[in-house]
């Protein structure tokens, strides 16, 4: 079984206005960043491990939500992966602030 760093930062970064801010705080602090990213979107990162996912309906959303796990941030526009990520013990990260459950509950 594949052993990975306690804790990662996973990006949902199709479209994500602040990839390059989380890549240098995460960097500061040492710590491994994957940006996952559609078909239709063209990412590259000295920093970040880039993992392009199929381009069909929430594919990315999906793929990032089985990998993040217990220690894990995740930052996402999208209330529905932070949900999702939330459920698995991975922390939530709006552009605009933290997710919780009880943030989480009132978006929808």
């Amino acid at each position: 079984m594949e052993e990975r760093a306690k804790k990662r930062v996973l990006v949902d970064a199709d479209a994500c206005p602040v990839v390059r801010i989380v890549e240098e705080v995460a960097m500061a602090h040492g710590v491994p960043v994957t940006l996952l990213c559609d078909t239709n979107h063209i990412l590259q990162s000295d920093y970040s491990e880039v993992r392009t996912i199929g381009a069909g309906a929430d594919a990315v959303d999906f793929a990032l939500v089985n990998l993040c796990g217990s220690g894990d941030i995740v930052v996402t526009q999208d209330y529905g992966v932070a949900a999702m990520a939330l459920g698995r013990g991975a922390k939530a990260i709006h552009q605009s602030g933290c997710s919780t459950p009880k943030t989480i509950s009132t978006s929808f």
